[in-house]
Formats: structure tokens, sequence, C-alpha cells
């Protein structure tokens, strides 16, 4: 069974490789920027969708201010583009927002931004898979009610590909990217060409009209539409995701690092703001509607459309509508667009394990984390993102909607504390400088990033106020409860270090005064042989056989068999009233320790090595048990004494050839 699974692993994660393969060339620009952008850039698959959704519930009027909700978006991107472009310049590092934040707003900030970015890559995975899923099923509807299944397996294939680590070659993640820009590029602008000529086609939902929300029964009025277009604004904020994705990597750029991390940021910020904008303006032209509830609030003459429509990704309908219902443009922008959710995941699952990696190295996360598995990925990592998103997308039954309003929250909780970061970090660098151009230009970098801090607290205030009880109190409580977890753990590993460390003022610790060995015997055979031999040639102080009284009959035989062979070794029982192993025994070594508290106890335990699975549930139960009781008493030493049965190989060993 080893074997198989080893096998296994090899099939689906390759063979080990080396540590030397660890330092791999800086990523130039042109390879840099698909990567970095894929995150920023992929949100155009869900962002223009959740903009519009949140308006229809208005019905079809309120629809038609979606370019103006996208315009307030780009105001905050472009804030936050140039913001992190000082970021970058004084942080190239790679430490990104955790870094910042820990530096200029103290260790308890730090964790809160890191237990934010990890929720964030975490809903990453999920959304980008879930929304994979929906174009899938767009392209395959027999796939419609199946998307949670579908996601699951998106990334499960991208769980054993990050696995294969080294083994992904940088086009091949970058080409995908460089394909959606391109192709989204043509579709709006082939269809601003449309619209100008008088051409462009409607969307295939064009021709339905939308029941409106009782609350929003006469459109946008008073404080009801006022929060509901704040809500899209919201929910269309996820056009920011993946913005910050640069920062996190300088170090693996080619130099200048951070003259290059501010030019890609520049890039991401200009193609997001371009095709979010683009989307919209072309999603208003062609009319496309959609919904949370399709089958109930899109109407067909005036009666809901029912239960066998299927309603279409936004850019799957500009698709219809910009190449005239060509069924090769339709699937060649969902291929595209799933392409481009991958990368995304793909990212994540790539800054995940390195910030947790960077978590466990300053105690807040278990440092298992930090260790890299055979193909120089940090595994652990990988797994841990890949269960946690695939359990999201179960309990949200792939659900987009909910799985974006929780994105958001954590994006703009790191956002926020890394611009009040950066207003500490000028501050203190203001104190420092003496010329009035140099103070004059800490200044304006200052303002930018105070400008920043007051709308990306806006945007948080914002979600807060209008998603909380939409799904947003979730992620709340899934960052609280994994900076509890954080400090916890912090706390753990203080103590223990504390507690482990060796004061050089003082002498070494005492070594025991003798050593007295315990073999446990059950029955006398050849794995207890073996022990009593292992423990005589270990020349202890004094040497005894411990037998537990549990059967009577047992306890004889076991005698008569040792008294046969002579076995130069006095032999204890212990009485067992309750027939138990452990308690007996732990007694006997308790009276050894109160007659000389410095004596060592070696306990000899015989085990034997398995070859099947199943043969473990049947061997070692006992062993394992007393073990687990003897670990915690102090001045014991558990030594086990393996002896190999046949199925552990086919035959060559010393074990096997005493046995014929």
């Amino acid at each position: 069974m080893p074997a198989l699974f080893d096998g296994l692993k090899r099939i689906l994660v390759g063979r080990p490789f080396r540590t030397e393969r660890l330092k791999r060339k800086p990523l130039p620009p042109r390879i840099a920027l698909p990567i970095f952008s894929s995150s920023a850039l992929s949100s155009l698959a869900y962002a223009p969708d959740e903009i519009l959704l949140t308006l229809a519930m208005a019905g079809v009027a309120a629809t038609l201010l979606s370019p103006q909700v996208g315009l307030a978006v780009l105001l905050v991107l472009l804030v936050l583009v140039f913001s992190y472009r000082q970021s970058v310049a004084a942080y190239p590092s790679g430490g990104g927002d955790y870094e910042i934040v820990r530096t200029n707003l103290g260790p308890r900030s730090g964790a809160v931004v890191a237990a934010a970015l990890l929720v964030d890559f975490v809903l990453t995975v999920a959304v980008s898979s879930t929304s994979a899923a929906q174009y899938v099923a767009a392209v395959i509807p027999a796939l419609k009610d199946e998307k949670a299944l579908v996601a699951s397996v998106i990334v499960a294939v991208l769980v054993i590909g990050n696995l294969r680590g080294r083994g992904q070659g940088r086009w091949a993640l970058a080409i995908p990217v460089y394909l959606f820009v391109a192709g989204m590029l043509l579709l709006i602008l082939w269809g601003a060409v449309l619209a100008m000529t008088g051409s462009l086609g409607m969307a295939p939902s064009a021709e339905l009209q939308i029941r409106p929300e009782q609350e929003f029964s006469t459109g946008l009025q008073g404080m009801a539409g006022a929060l509901l277009i704040l809500r899209a604004f919201s929910t269309g904020s996820a056009a920011l995701t993946g913005i910050e994705v640069p920062i996190s990597n300088v170090h693996t750029l080619s130099k200048p690092r951070a003259r290059n991390a501010g030019r890609i940021l520049l890039v991401i910020g200009v193609l997001s703001g371009v095709l979010t904008l683009g989307t919209l303006f072309l999603a208003r032209t062609t009319g496309v509607k959609v919904v949370s509830d399709p089958q109930q609030s899109l109407l067909r003459d005036g009666q809901p459309v029912g239960p066998e429509y299927m309603q279409a990704p936004v850019l799957t309908q500009l698709a219809e509508a910009v190449f005239a219902g060509a069924g090769l443009g339709v699937i060649l922008v969902a291929v595209l667009t799933i392409g481009v959710l991958l990368m995304a995941g793909n990212h994540a699952f790539n800054s995940f394990p390195n910030l947790a990696s960077h978590l466990a190295g300053d105690g807040f996360l278990p440092r298992q984390l930090r260790t890299r598995g055979d193909r120089l990925g940090f595994s652990n990592g990988i797994l841990a993102l890949g269960l946690a998103a695939i359990a999201v997308i179960f309990a949200f039954k792939g659900d987009v909607t909910i799985l974006v309003q929780l994105y958001v929250l954590g994006v703009f909780v790191s956002f926020t504390l890394s611009q009040a970061a950066m207003l500490r970090h000028w501050s203190r660098i203001l104190v420092q400088v003496t010329g009035r151009a140099a103070r004059a230009a800490v200044h304006r970098k200052r303002l930018l990033n105070l400008v920043g801090l007051v709308l990306s607290a806006l945007v948080l205030i914002v979600v807060l106020i209008t998603r909380f009880t939409h799904g947003a109190w979730l992620a709340v409580v899934g960052i609280l409860l994994l900076m509890a977890i954080m400090e916890s753990l912090s706390r753990h590993y203080r103590q223990v270090d504390s507690e482990l460390a060796v004061d050089f003022t003082q002498e070494a610790t005492a070594l025991p005064a003798r050593v007295h060995a315990l073999v446990l015997v059950s029955t006398v055979r050849k794995p207890v042989l073996r022990a009593i031999a292992f423990a005589r040639a270990s020349r202890p102080s004094k040497l005894e056989a411990i037998m537990v009284d549990v059967e009577a009959a047992k306890t004889e035989r076991t005698l008569a068999d040792w008294q046969q062979l002579q076995i130069p070794v006095p032999i204890t029982i212990l009485a067992s009233p309750y027939r138990t192993i452990a308690d007996p025994l732990i007694d006997h070594i308790r009276s050894i320790r109160r007659v000389s508290p410095r004596d060592l106890v070696v306990v000899y335990i015989p085990e034997y090595v398995v070859g099947h699975w199943w043969e473990q549930l049947v061997h070692n139960q006992t062993a394992l048990r007393v073990k687990n009781r003897l670990h915690h008493e102090p001045g014991v030493v558990v030594a086990s004494v393996p002896w190999r049965l046949l199925s552990t190989e086919a035959g060559g060993s010393e074990e096997s050839s005493a046995h014929h």
C-alpha cells in the first residue's frame, strides 16, 4: 500500500526536485505583467455582472447607471494604483501589505492584514473557480446545475498543478492572460465600431423585462435607492482586487525591480479600468440583463421566463451581440475567460503559501507551513488553500454573488490598513528630511496616501453597511477567527521558546544517576526476545521484564516459557484488577522514580512493522496506547523495537529467513 501511494504521488506530482532548483531567473516585465495582472483582470468575468445584477433590483432603468458606477470604481482604482506605486518604491523587498503594516503599525495590525489577505486568497480561488464554472455551463448547458462540483474539480486541478511546483513554465502562465486581454479589447473595440455604424446587435436578454423587487417598485428613490447604488459600487469594487499583487512580488522581478513593479501596476490599473468601463458601456448599449433570480425576475411578455431559461454571464452575452450569435466567437470568449480565471486562481496558490510561510516564520501559523515539498512548493499551504476553497464553494453552493460580497471586504481591509501604514511611514520620513523641495515631495506622497486611505476606508464602510447582512459578516467572522488563532499560536510559540531556551550562565543539565530498563512482555515470542537483547546491549544499571497480569492463564504460560528458556532477566508480574496495561505499568514506574528520582527509566516495547495498511489495524494498538500514556511521564524514555513481518517484503530479510 505505501508503494501504491508513492506511485500515485509520483504520477500526480512528479519526481522530487533538488534544492538547487529554487534559484530561478528574475521575471522580465513582459512575463511578469500577465502573471501579476491575472487576479485584477479576471474580475472582468464577474464584477460587471455584479454591478448590473445589483442595480437590476430596481428595474431596467436603474441598470443604465452601470457605467457611472464603473467610473466611481475607476476613480478609486487609479488612486490606489498611484498609492501602491509609492509603496513599491518605499518597500521593494516583496513583503507587501503585511510587511508595510507590520513595520509601521505593529505586529497586531500586521496580523489583521495577514488574516484579511489569507481570507482574500481563499476567496480568490473560490470566486475564480465558481465564475469559471459559470462560463463552463454557458458552453455546456448540461452542467448548469453542477457549478459547485465543476468549481471544486477546477480547484483540485489547480492544487495538483501547484504541487507539481517548479515544473510550470512561465509562458504557460502568461499566454492565457495576453490572449484574454487581446480578446476583450477586440470584443469592446469591434462592438464600439458596430455601435457607431448602427449595426451592433442586441444581447439575448435585451428583449426581456425585469421585475423590480418590492422595495424598489418605484425605482431608485430616497434612501433605499441611494443604498442600492452604494451596494452596486461596493460589489463593483471587486474590480480592484489583485492590484496589490506586484508589491508582494517585487523580489521576483528583474532589475530595476521597484521601477518595473511601478510600471506594471500602472498598466494593470489602465487595462483593468478600460476593460471594465468598456464592458459596462457595451452592456448598456446591447441591453444586457442579469438578475439574481432569473427564473422569477426576468419577464417575457409579462410572464416569468421559467426554469428552462439559463442566464448567461455578461461577457458571453456581449460576445453573442458583437459576433452576431456566432457560436465560435461565444465559445472563444468563454474559453479565454475561463483561462484567465484559472490563472487568477493559480496565482493565489502561489501567494497564499508564501504569505503563510512568512507568518509561520513569525510564529503566527503552524511552522509546518514553512516546509517545502518534493517539487519545492509549500505543499502544506497549497493543500490548506485547496481544502478551504472547496469547503467555501460547497458551503455557498457555488453562488458567485455571495462569494464576491465576502471577497471585497477582505481586500479593502488590507487596502485601508496599508494606506494608514504608509501615512505613518511618510510622517516618520518627514522628520528626517530638511530641504524644502524634499519636504514638499514627502508632503505630496503623504497626501496621496491620505486620499487613498479615505477612499478605501469609505469603500470598506460602504461594504459593511450595505453588505453586512448579505454575507459580508461571514468574512468579518472569518478574519476575526483567523486572527484569534494566529494570536493564540503566537502566544504558544513564545511560551514554548521561553520554556526551552538554554540558559548559558548555568551548567549543563546533570546526567541521570542510573538507567533502569524495563521490557514490556505479553508472551514469549521472537519480538520480545529481540527487545530483551537490545535492552541488555545498552548495558543499563538495572534490567527487568514487566508483564501485566490481564489473563491468568496467559500469564502462567508466559512464566513457564520464561523458565524453560532460562532467560537471564528477572520478570515482574503486575496485578491489573481492571484489565488495563498502562495504569499498572505507570504505577510501577512512579514507584521506581520515588525511590530514585534521578534515575532514567527506559521502557522497551516490541512493535510489528507491517506491509499492508489493514494489518496496522490489528497490530500495535496496545503498544500505541501505552506509548501515548508514557510520553506524559517525566524521566521516562520509550524505545520501540521493530520486528518486520513477512508482509513487508517478499523475502531476503533476516526476519523472513528466521520464519522459514
